[in-house]
């Protein structure tokens, strides 16, 4: 065990190990984690897991099929019966363990998370792994006061619940979606994304050494066979999936018919709309951090900027000043601000889309960046001179590119804004509140953000309309998908 824990009277105590536990250490071939242990995938087949800024190879990692699949939902299924009837506080106790061994090792997480998924270290230590930690006290919180959250309703755990992760944040969205299922009860078989798999299988390691129970949460890895297999399970209650929308669409259509119940998280092109009496060089910075944070590589990152005419010119000098002083490279160079995009695979979608943007007429604008030979790299780039008719305006990039339009009037940018099939996010930029309470009222927009952009918390629900899916994670409607009343 990583910290020494006794259990006196009911209470747990915990002492945590010293800081010489090993940083980063990877193992050469991870096995499957179900009912509390690793095992060989059935087939015995395995893959690699890239990293994408020197293409080294990392680990090998388990590629389960159904039949291991089927073993994780009936050890998940065997498990429920206890942690469902356990007392929800302990529960909790188990929660707040986890969340405090992820402190504990949170360089181990950003380093693994940053080797293996691309983005700069900064990120990943500032970012993801203290949010991945505060979502399990949040909800540890919440374990044994759900009678108070849902009054006269008496809220009963679903059962086994499917999960399905991307890998643009891994170990925030397993905390997203673990966290919450435990706390209301439930048993989770877990799939992360395959090109970045590695932080949850560390993630079950202190699973292991925090002590929960075998089979509370099974970790399955593998590519889309692996996850069509648990969502197509009989023994899977819920499906929770954060990905694509045209694989959202393909688990609606798998499910339809069924009992199972499902939150989506999918993609989108979020418009970020600056007004001229905005404070400039702020909303500059939050245009950065809304289209270049982790690449792009975000659901809901601002990848369509709208300008007021009168400011425009004034709005893409600066960006264009700004985007210059951007450190492209080694993610593990705490100076770096954009790091790897996250595999071949995705590098050549961006590339298409910027391809297609000055194919179709817009002016693009890269800075000058000397980019490693090895890996897999897309300097920050805008596009101005965008219709709404530009590809690159109306479908999702998921990458470094920002594509900037124009608008006259708010209710010329309002209904630019809403003509597109997603909803998930929106940000504005202004010094008058009336304009934001008429356009947080009018944008269909899941999440909408003033004079910031790219604020996550635990309490704040989030989630979609429209294409960008159903449900909210975060907060108290991050509960209400895992209970039955």
């Amino acid at each position: 065990m990583a910290g020494k824990e006794k259990k006196e009277s009911g209470l747990w105590e915990y002492s945590p190990a010293p800081e010489s536990a090993s940083i980063g250490k990877i193992a050469p071939k991870y096995g499957l984690f179900i009912d509390g242990k690793f095992i060989a995938p059935a087939k015995g087949r395995y893959f690699p897991s890239i990293n994408p800024a020197t293409e080294a190879k990392l680990s090998m990692i388990a590629e389960a099929d159904a039949a291991d699949v089927d073993k994780a939902v009936k050890a998940a299924r065997k498990a429920f019966g206890s942690w469902s009837r356990l007392s929800a506080s302990e529960r909790g106790k188990y929660l707040y363990r986890i969340a405090r061994m992820i402190q504990e090792r949170a360089r181990e997480f950003a380093v693994i998370e940053t080797l293996d998924g691309g983005k700069p270290i900064r990120e990943s230590r500032d970012i993801d792994i203290p949010l991945a930690a505060a979502h399990f006290f949040y909800y540890a919180g919440w374990a044994d006061k759900l009678e108070y959250a849902f009054p006269n309703r008496k809220p009963k755990p679903i059962g086994v619940a499917g999960q399905i992760i991307p890998w643009n944040f891994p170990l925030l969205m397993a905390a997203w979606k673990i966290a919450p299922a435990l706390a209301a009860g439930n048993t989770v078989v877990l799939k992360p994304a395959e090109t970045t798999s590695l932080t949850a299988l560390k993630l079950a390691e202190l699973f292991s050494d925090c002590g929960l129970p075998p089979g509370v949460v099974n970790i399955v890895t593998g590519a889309g066979a692996t996850g069509a297999a648990l969502v197509n399970h009989k023994g899977i209650d819920k499906i929770a999936f954060t990905g694509s929308t045209d694989v959202g669409k393909i688990i609606q259509k798998a499910i339809a018919g069924t009992t199972k119940k499902s939150t989506l998280e999918l993609g989108g092109k979020a418009a970020n709309i600056i007004f001229e009496d905005a404070t400039i060089d702020q909303a500059v910075e939050g245009i950065v951090n809304g289209i270049y944070f982790n690449q792009g590589h975000v659901c809901c990152a601002g990848s369509r900027l709208f300008v007021q005419e009168s400011i425009h010119e004034e709005v893409v000098r600066k960006l264009k000043h700004r985007i210059k002083s951007l450190r492209v490279g080694d993610p593990m160079d705490k100076n770096t601000d954009v790091g790897a995009i996250n595999s071949k695979a995705q590098l050549e979608t961006i590339q298409k889309y910027v391809r297609l943007g000055k194919e179709e007429g817009a002016e693009i604008f890269q800075p000058s960046c000397n980019l490693p030979d090895k890996g897999f790299w897309c300097p920050p780039t805008l596009f101005t001179n965008v219709s709404q008719s530009h590809t690159i305006a109306r479908e999702e990039i998921f990458g470094p590119v920002l594509a900037i339009q124009t608008f006259r009037t708010e209710a010329e940018v309002i209904a630019k804004a809403n003509n597109t099939p997603f909803g998930l996010s929106a940000g504005v930029w202004t010094d008058k509140g009336s304009k934001i309470f008429n356009l947080t009222s009018k944008l269909r927009a899941g999440v909408v953000w003033a004079n910031t952009y790219n604020k996550f918390d635990p309490v704040s629900p989030f989630g979609g309309y429209k294409e960008s899916g159903f449900g909210r994670e975060g907060g108290l409607h991050g509960i209400l998908p895992y209970v039955q009343f």
